[in-house]
């Protein structure tokens, strides 16, 4: 009886990890894709609205910077955007998957209101403003702190207890909408201090987004200065890479875990702060506008590179300014322009994986001989 031999079918592809790209092509191919993203936008446009794509880019452009009022909304949404991504990154580097963003940044509103309805006329404006800026980054670091502790002594998952504790927030807010509702009835808190503006933040000239947008800064600057050059920025990288490694040179994981979410809790805190008292002076349950959840896709573009995410954010702010723009421009869908934003940032994303892994194709036999 004849042995038989089976041989084992290479696979048609396989995927291996890239490490042959320097930092220049790789902004080389992040480019590209966005070039090819805007190409087949371009089609869509002319096939299914018969419009011209340079018109229908330049009146998104003119969605974000058509005006002084345009720009500094841009900008207004931008730091937003960026320092709830910036919030993010400390947790993400360390592996840490924190989805809870939008809960952290509603604490931080809900704290903030708080303090403007209850203190208001109870403390001079500069403490006041104090006191809520203390009160919004506490109750942040609080929110973030609580799975950050139960996953350094227990181990449970940290992505579904943030994401829980995102409709908990929620929850929470809105009962007390319903105890601070003006009118009652309403549903609504309306304007917080309308008529003393006890609590909001002081106005640069006419403008009440230069601060805003100068605190972000200032924050940016800061993390990436944390993250590149300290101490901690060191250990939550360690520990990012290898928690075993971690522990062996001398890395207290838990601790790590602990401090670095209480870091992202008050930053989103912070973030929590700017809107109530920088921006909107009012609290609803979707004061954080899915920030939360755009930021994780901000800063893993951004590779957690602190400074590629102004760019990142920037892209994405514009694109969604833009896309009410065209919906008002030319009575379309606002889900065209969501199409349009869409399509970039699918060619954005999908480019990473080019960057990071290679296919191989299976020979055929003519090419093996």
């Amino acid at each position: 009886m004849e042995n038989t031999i089976k041989v084992k079918k290479e696979p048609f592809i396989k995927i291996s990890k890239r490490d042959d790209l320097d930092m220049k092509h790789r902004y080389m191919y992040r480019v590209l894709a966005i070039v090819v993203a805007l190409i087949v936008d371009g089609i869509i446009i002319t096939t299914m609205v018969h419009m011209n794509p340079l018109d229908v880019y330049g009146t998104m452009f003119m969605g974000g910077f058509g005006t002084s009022r345009k720009i500094w909304v841009t900008f207004k949404e931008l730091a937003i955007l960026l320092l709830v991504s910036i919030a993010l990154t400390p947790a993400f580097k360390m592996k840490f998957w924190n989805l809870g963003g939008e809960g952290q940044v509603l604490m931080g509103a809900w704290a903030t209101a708080a303090c403007m309805l209850y203190l208001g006329d109870k403390l001079p404006a500069p403490i006041l403003v104090i006191v809520m800026l203390i009160a919004a980054i506490v109750a942040g670091g609080i929110w973030a702190m609580i799975p950050a502790i139960f996953k350094a002594r227990w181990g449970t998952n940290e992505t579904l207890f943030t994401l829980m504790m995102n409709y908990v927030a929620i929850q929470l807010v809105a009962y007390f909408i319903i105890l601070w509702e003006v009118p009652k009835g309403s549903g609504h808190v309306g304007i917080i201090n309308q008529s003393t503006k006890a609590g909001w933040m002081p106005y640069l000239g006419s403008n009440s987004y230069i601060l805003v947008v100068g605190f972000v800064l200032i924050v940016t600057v800061l993390m990436h200065i944390y993250l590149n050059y300290s101490k901690h920025g060191y250990e939550l990288s360690v520990v990012g890479e290898s928690q075993r490694t971690a522990s062996y040179v001398g890395i207290n994981v838990d601790r790590v875990i602990v401090r670095t979410l209480i870091l992202s809790g008050a930053l989103c805190g912070f973030a929590g702060w700017l809107l109530v008292s920088g921006t909107d002076h009012t609290i609803t349950t979707t004061l954080a506008g899915g920030n939360g959840f755009t930021g994780i896709m901000v800063s893993w573009l951004a590779q957690f590179n602190v400074l590629v995410m102004i760019l990142c954010a920037m892209l994405i702010v514009v694109m969604g300014q833009g896309a009410g723009e065209i919906a008002t421009a030319y009575s379309l869908n606002h889900a065209f322009g969501d199409i349009l934003t869409g399509v970039i940032i699918f060619f954005i994303i999908g480019v990473e994986f080019f960057i990071n892994y290679k296919l191989h194709f299976r020979k055929s036999g003519k090419e093996e001989a």
